[in-house]
């Protein structure tokens, strides 16, 4: 089977001869249209992981402040949590950095979604635009609106 037809035939076996030929330095055999491909496509998965997690984390933010009877402890999980995946990502691939403030307002769009499928206020309660920094964003300490019982607990 070629490389074309493998890696459009059964693509798990098309990862492992590529990289068994880039272990063995074979480089006139890599399928290398389709490996620049994927390559490429990993960057972007990165990129989409960034601004889906944001979603999350901003529109529990916006719950937050918003509908403060509602917290609960989820949400604070929730929030702990999705900042925490922020932080590794970003560490993990710094290159993100500079990406973060187009990736939050990229992403505000499905938080918004988000905290008005949730909590059914009406849309003119919400900001047009992310009304929190990246700064915000990513501080553990930073919640939004009146201070909360849920909070205490955490000290």
């Amino acid at each position: 089977m070629d490389r074309e037809s493998l890696y459009e035939s059964d693509f798990y076996a098309w990862i492992q001869q590529q990289a068994q030929f880039l272990r063995d330095r074979a480089w006139e055999k890599l399928d290398l249209p389709n490996l620049v491909e994927e390559i490429e496509s990993l960057g972007r998965q990165q990129r989409q992981e960034l601004r889906n997690r944001l979603a999350v984390l901003v529109g529990h933010l916006l719950k937050w402040e918003y509908q403060p009877e509602g917290r609960s402890a989820s949400w604070l999980l929730t929030l702990q949590l999705q900042r925490q995946e922020v932080l590794e990502l970003l560490e993990e691939s710094p290159s993100l950095k500079p990406y973060l403030p187009e990736a939050i307002s990229k992403s505000y769009l499905g938080a918004l979604k988000l905290a008005l499928e949730e909590t059914k206020l009406p849309r003119k309660i919400f900001p047009k635009t992310c009304p929190y920094s990246s700064e915000q964003i990513l501080d553990s300490r930073f919640y939004p609106g009146e201070p909360s019982h849920w909070l205490e607990e955490e000290d």
